[in-house]
């Protein structure tokens, strides 16, 4: 009778522990944060997002919580970055091509071949002088920006042949809302029209706009080779993502979770960056295996003809939007490449 009433006890005190710890593991994160951004579930932006996710609920006990709103769920970019701006969302991530109207510093990406080839120089700018002083400039027009993060590199599409400088001229291509990519384009006697993502399929198809430019990996996702007859391989810009946050929900997290999230951020990026690659190269077999474009590669000798033709008047323009801050960033982006040996 003794052991019964000893088993009984036992019991109903482990029931309390586990009631307990089930209360415990059920109680509501104290901080949550809606990240919002534009690309598909399956893109390595999204996923690169689910793992800072996990890993920041983890590491914080359960008190942060990201939901993920991939695919413009919350809006269009404009929409989402205006959100985090004011409060309605705590997160976005977003390229620096649609951010420029916000802060113009930021445009400095958009400049044609800004970034080395070599991946590590790459990485060495985004965390070096220059990468942190883009990501201050962030602190006076209502946002923490935590950390930059590889979107791939873009190559061109078109309906008409694109393989010479001499190509370009009168052609119509779709752009991000860049003045700089404006004037990418025009420099090689092109035009840019900026037209929203979302219609870009269409004005493809029907003839609005002759080309577009974006990562591999989004062409063949957006089935954009559908409806194009020439690729270019050119890897001529830089698809830089931000990683943005409302200044008030970042404030009213406690230091050392806000150490936990930029440091995750940072700690997942060359995963982010792996995926990139392995969707570029899955990306460029679906475009070759659906036959219905002309494939070719930007030849050094071309690349650096692109280069001479395109940027100078690309960084002009971005020094005359951006003032003095603009300069600065150049003039940090030069001596960095100068230690990195480019």
């Amino acid at each position: 009778m003794a052991s019964r009433r000893q088993f009984l006890k036992l019991t109903s005190g482990a029931l309390v522990i586990a009631a307990s710890a089930s209360k415990v593991s059920a109680q509501p994160a104290k901080f949550t944060a809606k990240i919002a951004h534009l690309e598909a579930p399956t893109q390595p932006r999204h996923r690169g997002l689910e793992k800072v996710a996990e890993l920041v609920k983890a590491r914080t006990n359960g008190e942060v919580v990201f939901n993920l709103f991939p695919a413009s769920q919350l809006g269009n970019a404009r929409q989402m970055i205006e959100g985090t701006q004011f409060g309605s969302i705590e997160c976005t991530v977003q390229p620096a091509a649609f951010l420029g109207g916000f802060n113009p510093v930021v445009s400095v990406f958009d400049i044609p071949f800004l970034l080395p080839a070599d991946a590590a120089k790459a990485n060495a700018l985004r965390t070096g002088p220059f990468g942190q002083y883009v990501l201050d400039t962030f602190s006076s027009r209502g946002f923490v920006a935590i950390a930059l993060w590889p979107n791939g590199r873009k190559s061109l599409t078109s309906n008409k042949p694109i393989n010479s400088l001499q190509a370009f001229k009168g052609q119509k291509f779709r752009v991000m809302d860049s003045r700089i990519l404006i004037e990418q384009f025009g420099s090689v006697g092109a035009s840019a029209i900026a037209i929203p993502f979302g219609e870009l399929y269409t004005a493809l198809q029907t003839g609005v706009v002759d080309g577009e430019e974006n990562p591999l990996d989004t062409i063949s996702t957006m089935k954009f080779h559908e409806v194009q007859k020439h690729l270019v391989v050119s890897d001529h810009g830089a698809m830089e993502d931000f990683v943005l946050f409302n200044p008030t929900w970042w404030k009213s997290l406690p230091e050392g979770h806000r150490k936990i999230i930029t440091d995750t951020f940072i700690e997942v990026r060359p995963e982010v960056e792996k995926m990139k690659a392995d969707a570029k190269i899955a990306a460029l077999e679906i475009i070759r295996t659906a036959g219905k474009t002309e494939i070719s590669d930007l030849s050094e000798a071309d690349r650096n003809a692109w280069q001479s033709a395109m940027a100078p008047k690309s960084e002009a323009a971005f020094i005359a939007r951006a003032g003095a801050e603009g300069q600065k960033a150049i003039d940090l982006y030069k001596a960095e490449m100068k230690k990195l040996g480019s």
